[in-house]
């Protein structure tokens, strides 16, 4: 497979970054911010190696976590919900809200959204919305907090900052930890709030080093690879 091929700008702003060097998470959030090149207010990613058999059903990790200091987005939440349920999903400003229609709706192809929560007793209706939401990471789930009678709380949630995190089927987690207008101080905080997460979502059946390394980087922009020891050492910072 040839070498991507990476403009001018990229090239510069990557040699700033020393290859083969492991930063602390402070140093690391400071490059990023340096090195983020493009022109809109780009999205700083986490990218975490896992030591894990993702086609192990006991070794599967999935979670999601709050961030302190939002993500920078705006969030569409839609939620399936009836009665008293649907009225506090409503007040509690969640996009779209209703049980059947609102699956006929996306049945029908409609999907301007971008988190969907569901109360238990709606999950049958949604159950068959399976091949259109699981392909794109839109299916609600009890692990993520998506399935749950406190939707007023999963709604604020999700627009107030919630992520959700899975290992793909190559062993890596890639989520998000902010944006790089954000200060190095609400960036690091961000980051130990998903790494606390993503410990406490360690499964049973793991043995061994459960994260093998981590990464941060921006859109478009070059990847800072961090000391894993001090990057765990920052889980739950903003907590504390």
């Amino acid at each position: 497979m040839p070498e991507k091929k990476h403009g001018k700008r990229y090239e510069e702003l990557a040699k700033k970054i020393e290859r083969g060097r492991e930063y602390s998470p402070d140093e690391g959030v400071r490059l990023i911010k340096e090195t983020s090149q493009a022109k809109f207010d780009t999205t700083v990613e986490l990218h975490l190696r896992m030591g894990v058999d993702p086609k192990q059903a006991d070794q599967m990790v999935r979670g999601s976590a709050v961030l302190p200091n939002g993500t920078g987005k705006t969030v569409r939440v839609i939620v399936f919900a009836q009665g008293d349920r649907a009225r506090d999903a409503q007040a509690a400003g969640a996009d779209a809200v209703g049980a059947e229609d609102l699956a006929k709706r996306i049945e029908g192809g409609w999907l301007d959204f971008d988190v969907a929560i569901a109360t238990p007793d709606l999950m049958g209706q949604v159950g068959r919305l399976g091949r259109v939401l699981g392909p794109r990471g839109l299916m609600p789930n009890p692990k993520s907090g998506t399935v749950t009678m406190d939707v007023a709380k999963a709604v604020k949630d999700s627009k107030g900052g919630r992520i959700e995190f899975r290992v793909d089927k190559t062993g890596v987690i890639h989520t998000v930890v902010g944006k790089s207008s954000f200060s190095e101080k609400a960036l690091v905080e961000n980051l130990g709030t998903v790494m606390d997460a993503i410990n406490r979502a360690r499964p049973s059946g793991v043995k061994g080093d459960y994260i093998k390394s981590a990464y941060i980087a921006s859109t478009q922009g070059p990847s800072v690879k961090l000391v894993l020891s001090e990057t765990l050492g920052i889980a739950g910072r903003a907590a504390s």
